[in-house]
């Protein structure tokens, strides 16, 4: 950082200068692949896959090499938004349909910066940052929204011929305009979804082509299920996969043709991407990493370096490579710079203005130190060419909660020269322990701003919430709401609930609020269920968790932290067998159950301890009594469908 702000300091007339021949708020249209690999595309060395609309991107433009997304599709979208590591917004995981979370209203995104500046704003494509309205592209600076709230895969069926009723347990795919869902989307229509993008984004620019637009085009593609149009299927030599990608550069050249015709260049900044690196668990259906280690969930460089260019006429300069580290947290800094505004100053981000680096003025990163985050845990940092990673790392998605890292115990870091060894294949920590020292130091000064691990730290900020999410319907096709299950007297400690009058969970959508004071480290709060069904919220050390048993299987969440002498709880198991866990109101832990619990118990409920075969592995007898005050307690259970 100290360097790059020398070097600009020492150009500062000269940039100036250059500044003055820039255009008064340039457009900004940012197109964003989906799992697209660092070796898919012609200008990063891909042979198999025809993109002679991204060459010529590159050719006119600018390659930077050393771009970074996050290993996932939610993150890498909240970094884009907000101009923040995922973790500091409390987005560091995968959401799914009826997230309880989300965006939360108090970010300012890259789109309400951006109108607030006069900006006609659009998001057109993928969104994945919730599903609830509030969470919606309309409720966060964008005046339009075309696309689907979340990935591709996580639909349920639409109903056949002979039945009315949904096949899977969450909602069909909605294909959503501003807030309301138009069409609910069967598997051959993913199909239509980058020519209706693509045509939307066009009519966009046409539309706005006298004042200053700001177009964000996350595409679905090349996300499983592929779905490639029928113009471009079976006409690459890559498979769907291949399709896809072609079909992509498609997209690409028709906006470019677009912002050319119009007479747009000269105030039209470009900038292509992917959110994260090719999914390599799909086989034939997944990307292609290049030259780099691993892919899609994992923090070696395929996992997050990105393929990326940017294109402006006459001020990107053109065929330019720049090595430089830069992320998707640096886009919203410097396309508000570029329009004449600035960040406030309120809320930390991580991002930096890479403008510098854009128009060809310096080939210095802003970021002294970059930071590879999966979920909660802060696997490596990057300075220059060196990567320092503390914690084990996988090639794919792998259970990060369990080696998420703590730099109070010993840990032995592993040192790459990305300049040298760009597949992260050689150790280089031994031979250069200074370098090792340097690099900890920002994991340790980040521990205290992010957290490194688990535990989060005060630089975090929480989620957008929502009490009771649905998901996203046709209209005349909305699922009734959830239900309290609420017996003729306050619930107490001691109580049983038999079977038959308790809440009927089997099939659906689970939910346990409550207010505790407890006296003890280790206590039941409710448990419903046995050794084979039903769920179970407690203490354990002191730490609140709460478990799904499922065809004798355990599934448990657990807090990172210690809350504080009296604290409210609020766990959730979703259709899609998501877990979470608030404490206080802020998300403590996530998880994951195959589903839903799929029959109804045999066993009671019981407030305050557990009879029978015990649900969960607590760390005192099932039947000891809770201490300490308990209030407040509901279960509230969702429909079927939810």
């Amino acid at each position: 950082m100290r360097t790059f702000l020398l070097l600009l300091l020492a150009a500062a007339a000269p940039l100036n200068m250059f500044a003055d021949s820039l255009p008064a708020k340039p457009n900004f249209i940012f197109i964003l692949a989906d799992d697209m690999g660092y070796g898919d595309i012609g200008p990063f060395g891909s042979a198999k896959n025809r993109t002679p609309n991204l060459d010529r991107m590159a050719r006119e433009g600018m390659k930077l090499t050393s771009f970074y997304g996050a290993p996932l599709c939610t993150p890498s979208r909240a970094q884009v938004l907000t101009g923040c590591y995922a973790k500091r917004v409390s987005l560091p995981d995968v959401l799914f349909p009826r997230s309880p979370i989300g965006i939360s209203s108090d970010e300012a995104t890259i789109g309400s910066l951006l109108k607030s500046l006069g900006y006609a704003t659009i998001a057109i494509g993928k969104w994945h940052v919730g599903d609830a309205p509030p969470f919606l592209p309309t409720h966060h600076g964008f005046d339009h929204y075309l696309g689907l709230p979340y990935s591709n895969d996580m639909g349920g069926e639409v109903p056949g011929k002979n039945t009315d009723k949904w096949s899977k347990h969450t909602p069909p795919l909605p294909l959503v305009r501003d807030g309301e869902v138009i069409e609910a989307l069967r598997p051959k229509d993913q199909d239509k979804l980058t020519a209706l993008y693509t045509d939307e984004a066009v009519k966009f620019i046409r539309e706005n082509k006298n004042r200053p637009f700001f177009l964000y085009l996350p595409h679905t593609a090349v996300h499983v299920p592929l779905h490639p149009g029928h113009k471009f299927r079976g006409k690459s030599a890559n498979g769907l996969y291949g399709d896809w990608v072609e079909e992509i550069d498609w997209c690409v050249g028709r906006v470019m043709s677009t912002v050319h015709e119009l007479g747009l260049d000269d105030r039209t900044l470009i900038v292509f991407s992917s959110d994260n690196g090719p999914w390599l668990a799909k086989g034939t259906n997944a990307g292609n990493a290049g030259p780099l280690r691993g892919g899609k969930g994992g923090t070696f460089e395929g996992g997050e370096r990105e393929p990326t260019l940017a294109w402006w006429p006459g001020h990107v300069p053109a065929g330019q490579v720049c090595d430089a580290v830069a992320a998707n947290i640096d886009l919203l800094p410097t396309f508000v710079h570029l329009a004449g505004g600035a960040v406030p100053p309120e809320r930390k981000i991580d991002g930096r203005d890479i403008s510098p680096l854009l128009l060809g003025l310096t080939t210095e990163s802003p970021h002294e130190a970059f930071f590879y985050i999966a979920s909660k845990s802060i696997q490596a940092v990057r300075s220059g060419p060196w990567k320092l990673a503390i914690a084990t790392q996988y090639e794919g998605i792998g259970p990060y909660t369990d080696i998420a890292p703590n730099l109070n115990k010993p840990f032995t870091p592993r040192l790459y020269n990305l300049d040298k060894d760009i597949g992260e294949r050689s150790d280089a920590a031994a031979e250069n322990p200074e370098v090792v020292r340097r690099l900890e130091s920002y994991l340790r000064e980040m521990d205290g701003d992010l957290g490194v691990g688990k535990v989060d730290g005060p630089g975090v900020r929480p989620p957008g919430r929502v009490a009771h999410p649905t998901g996203l319907w046709l209209r005349g096709q909305q699922p009734p709401e959830p239900t309290a299950y609420q017996p003729a007297d306050e619930l107490h400690v001691g109580d049983v609930i038999e079977s038959e009058e308790a809440p009927q969970i089997a099939g659906k959508s689970l939910r346990i609020v409550c207010e505790v004071k407890p006296e003890s480290d280790n206590a039941v709060i409710v448990a419903q269920g046995g050794s084979k069904v039903g769920y179970a919220l407690y203490l354990a050390d002191g730490l609140p968790a709460f478990s799904v048993r499922e065809n004798g299987k355990l599934f448990t969440v657990k807090a990172a932290e210690r809350p504080g002498r009296d604290f409210k709880l609020d766990a959730q198991l979703l259709s899609n067998g998501s877990m979470t866990l608030a404490v206080d109101g802020k998300i403590s832990a996530t998880g994951a159950a195959p589903g839903l619990v799929s029959g109804q118990p045999k066993e009671s409920m019981c407030v305050g301890f557990d009879d029978g075969a015990a649900v969960a592995k607590y760390k005192q007898k099932a039947k000891e009594p809770f201490q300490g005050k308990l209030t407040g307690l509901s279960v509230m259970v969702g429909p079927p469908y939810q």
